[in-house]
């Protein structure tokens, strides 16, 4: 038996899940009055169709297609027209990169991200660099495996290597020398309160790297089969995710004095992670089966923030957009959200 329409006959929307999206994600709305006798519903985000994925009188899964920039979506149920529900469509801001981690976003609002590669794979560009216009321009060459990116107080980029071993550092024109070396394969890397430098070798240890450059081992975890991440949480935490061949892996949560233990367990392959300025984590990983980004309330608890394939990290920019980023394409969601200012 069909669910009751609203009173004019008009499908009605009363959630749609996640808040946010990028090309091939998909929304779940739910509501009542979507499907007539003989018209499955239709989804439109703008003046864009959305493919329908499972579609009934009270429940619609639809996948954002690749055209799609405008947040209006609208349920159609072959005679009348839903009212709009607002939702976040993120925008292609680049292509053709390879980010395995988080970009990195400087003060100015300029966005940095990798052409990895494969491991020993030279490629002609190491880092782009997406200016203010959304223009990506090669930033360095002639660094193999470029991973991890974080920036330090003075404007410095740091990048690890995977290849040598090596986390190098970068000034603003494209300067680069080696900050310290001998990291094992280096991924993801952080920066405490104090500018002390946190670097993951994805075999097991995190080092800890201090402003005169002394090395420590920190602490050790699990290996991963890919990379660490690392994010610094407001309690002056480390938060660490490294995924492993498990679909119910942990983010692990590590002591100033090095103790760890786990924040939260069963995402699944949970990569890059940032704080926004509220205290709030956000995970690149998939939860319960749907991929995209998982957002943690104050209280620990995870949802889906945004939905969406392929993502391995994300930013945060001054303008409060987040920058999400896929295998080979940078995005930018317009969400409304400050990030955790540096430290």
């Amino acid at each position: 038996m069909a669910s009751r329409k609203d009173g004019e006959g008009r499908p009605k929307i009363s959630g749609v899940s996640p808040p946010a999206a990028i090309a091939g994600g998909e929304f779940q709305i739910r509501g009542s009055g979507f499907a007539r006798a003989a018209a499955r519903p239709r989804v439109n985000l703008g003046d864009v169709e959305a493919p329908i994925v499972i579609g009934s009188d009270s429940f619609v899964i639809a996948r954002v297609p690749d055209n799609a920039s405008v947040g209006e979506l609208v349920v159609q149920n072959g005679e009348q027209p839903s009212s709009a529900w607002s939702c976040d469509i993120g925008i292609q801001i680049a292509d053709s990169v390879h980010p395995v981690a988080n970009p990195a976003v400087d003060a100015a609002g300029n966005i940095f991200t990798t052409f990895s590669g494969s491991r020993g794979q030279k490629t002609p560009v190491s880092v782009f660099k997406v200016d203010l216009n959304y223009t990506a321009k090669p930033f360095l060459s002639d660094l193999m495996n470029a991973t991890g990116l974080a920036f330090d107080r003075e404007g410095l980029l740091h990048i690890s290597s995977r290849y040598d071993g090596v986390v190098y550092q970068v000034t603003p024109s494209g300067s680069m020398s080696v900050y310290v070396e001998g990291m094992g394969v280096a991924t993801g890397l952080a920066f405490d309160d104090e500018e002390n430098l946190y670097v993951g070798d994805r075999q097991g240890t995190i080092f800890k790297i201090s402003r005169s450059r002394q090395i420590y081992v920190f602490a050790t975890v699990e290996p991963s089969i890919a990379a660490y991440h690392l994010a610094f949480g407001p309690d002056r935490h480390l938060y660490v995710t490294g995924p492993t061949t498990s679909s119910f892996d942990v983010i692990h949560r590590i002591a100033p004095t090095g103790e760890v233990d786990a924040y939260y367990r069963g995402l699944g392959r949970p990569q890059g992670l940032a704080f926004d300025a509220d205290g709030r984590l956000y995970v690149a990983a998939s939860l319960g089966g749907r991929r995209g980004v998982v957002r943690f309330d104050a209280g620990g608890r995870p949802e889906l923030f945004l939905s969406g394939p392929g993502i391995v990290g994300l930013a945060f920019t001054p303008s409060r957009s987040i920058v999400v980023a896929a295998n080979s394409a940078l995005y930018r969601v317009d969400a409304g959200v400050a990030g955790k200012p540096l430290p």
